[in-house]
């Protein structure tokens, strides 16, 4: 599988990493994070060039470096080995590691997996998460599913399996009809989704309280940025009104694809013009926010995208003639145009 190289990835969450030596695989990459004691963050390949022992085993030392775990070989920020404790302490030419650009930006840390150092500017713009206020973001959490980060994508950019598969979370029968919109801005793609006086699904609901209890106008824009960075803006308002009167969140979901058939999902969210009821309520709601987003992505999404996977690893099933629907639209340009940079990358290479 040909994955996306000169771009930006999230590794992990920043608050996740310390001088503890952490191993993450990306794109079929295996790659060491730690903080220096002064908190800078390095990222090298996690195999020592002398018997490849993950670095991953080893230790930080005071001086920032990374200490194998096997004969006590030290490597710094750029991957070169700077002390040997053996014999006459000779460091032969090759005793070097790859080193990865590294950014920490958005509570993240991204990593460029392509030649060169990468631009920190083509890092997706997620600065919504450092000017929001701290009470209204829920966990950084993260899980690992075992599908093709493809396969998320498309979930993510049809929002329409949220009316059965997350039917009175995130939908329901009623929100199944709705007007789609599909917008592109050089590699950057909108889908926006309103659905008019319909039932406030649970999770909406904590957020913003219909005038008559049940109804309001409900929308879903997802944007999507390469390579798997999504901001998707969902929220509520009363029938007819616009939609600063109403409330929702900003959910932020990043995909960094482990292998071909393994993906790190990232995610957290913001309340978005949220509703004040007092510090406890504020709280409690945060609180269900979280625990029912990882729910619907643990025990709904997942289970149904593993499975996807597994069928398309299947011989025996047929996938070479997938059929597409009025909904496929966002998924289907979304395949395009990740198709086409890979394709270019390829050819820039040659």
């Amino acid at each position: 599988m040909a994955f996306l190289k000169n771009a930006w990835y999230v590794a992990m969450w920043g608050e996740d990493l310390g001088t503890e030596p952490v191993r993450r695989r990306i794109l079929g990459e295996p790659i060491v994070l730690f903080r220096t004691v002064e908190g800078r963050v390095i990222a090298l390949a996690d195999a020592c060039p002398h018997r490849f022992a993950p670095l991953s085993m080893g230790r930080v030392t005071e001086q920032g470096a990374i200490r194998c775990a096997y004969h006590g070989l030290e490597f710094d920020h750029s991957g070169r080995c700077i002390f040997n404790p053996h014999g006459a302490g000779r460091i032969p030419p090759a005793a070097n590691v790859r080193s990865y650009t590294i950014e920490e930006r958005h509570f993240a840390i991204w990593v460029w997996m392509g030649s060169g150092p990468g631009d920190p500017n083509e890092i997706p713009d997620f600065s919504h998460l450092d000017e929001a206020d701290p009470e209204h973001i829920t966990k950084r959490d993260w899980l690992e599913m075992k599908a093709d980060y493809r396969l998320i994508t498309d979930n993510l950019l049809d929002l329409s399996h949220t009316s059965y598969l997350h039917d009175g979370i995130l939908g329901s029968a009623e929100t199944t009809k709705a007007d789609v919109i599909v917008e592109q801005e050089g590699t950057r793609l909108t889908v926006r989704r309103w659905m008019p006086n319909v039932p406030i699904p649970q999770l909406v609901a904590l957020m913003h309280k219909p005038a008559d209890g049940r109804y309001g106008d409900l929308w879903m824009d997802i944007r999507w940025d390469k390579p798997g960075c999504f901001k998707n803006f969902n929220g509520a308002t009363d029938p007819g009104r616009p939609r600063e009167e109403g409330s929702g969140m900003i959910g932020n979901h990043f995909l960094t694809p482990i292998d071909a058939n393994t993906t790190a999902y990232h995610f957290c969210a913001i309340r978005w013009n949220p509703r004040h009821w007092g510090p406890e309520v504020d709280a409690d709601i945060r609180q269900q926010l979280a625990e029912l987003r990882r729910f619907a992505f643990e025990f709904q999404d997942q289970p149904v995208i593993d499975a996807q996977q597994r069928n398309l690893d299947d011989p025996a099933v047929d996938t070479s003639r997938p059929a597409l629907f009025d909904i496929d639209i966002g998924p289907v340009r979304f395949s395009r145009i990740l198709d086409e940079l890979i394709e270019q990358e390829c050819d820039a290479a040659s």
